[in-house]
């Protein structure tokens, strides 16, 4: 048998083919079919948290909500990558490793901690953040911007 020859690539070929057609026919046929079509001016609205939307959708948003966000972001994925090291230290210690999987894993704490410390000494986890920092030579506040 000739290793040339495009017949045993066949069997492939066909269920790739079946499995494309039957994504078409059950994503773009049946579910036209299937599904009910009732349109009307109140399913074609908006629609944002059950209000109803009033004025443009470009308003602008405090940063505050972004910040909060992107440091629960950041702790989350912290765990999600301490938890397999956790799952897998025992069998590390048993190897022998155990000490410098503990080191390693102290380390990252420790600069997720260090992390933790700049966002709340520049005042990031208040949520109500004051600009004032004290007072300029002739006694007015002096307000800094970050």
């Amino acid at each position: 048998m000739s290793t040339s020859n495009l017949d045993i690539y066949m069997p492939i070929l066909m269920l790739l083919l079946l499995g494309v057609l039957l994504v078409v026919v059950t994503v773009v046929f049946l579910s036209k079919v299937v599904r009910p079509h009732n349109p009307n001016p109140v399913k074609e609205q908006a629609y944002e948290c059950g209000e109803d939307p009033v004025g443009s959708a470009w308003s602008l948003f405090n940063m505050r909500f972004y910040v909060t966000g992107l440091i629960f972001i950041i702790f989350d994925v912290e765990t999600a990558l301490m938890f397999p090291v956790v799952v897998v230290f025992k069998s590390m210690n048993e190897v022998g490793l155990g000490g410098l999987v503990l080191i390693e894993l102290t380390i990252f704490v420790l600069i997720l901690a260090a992390g933790l410390a700049y966002c709340w000494r520049k005042g990031d986890l208040d949520w109500v953040k004051s600009y004032q920092t004290g007072k300029d030579p002739s006694g007015r506040p002096r307000i800094e911007n970050d």
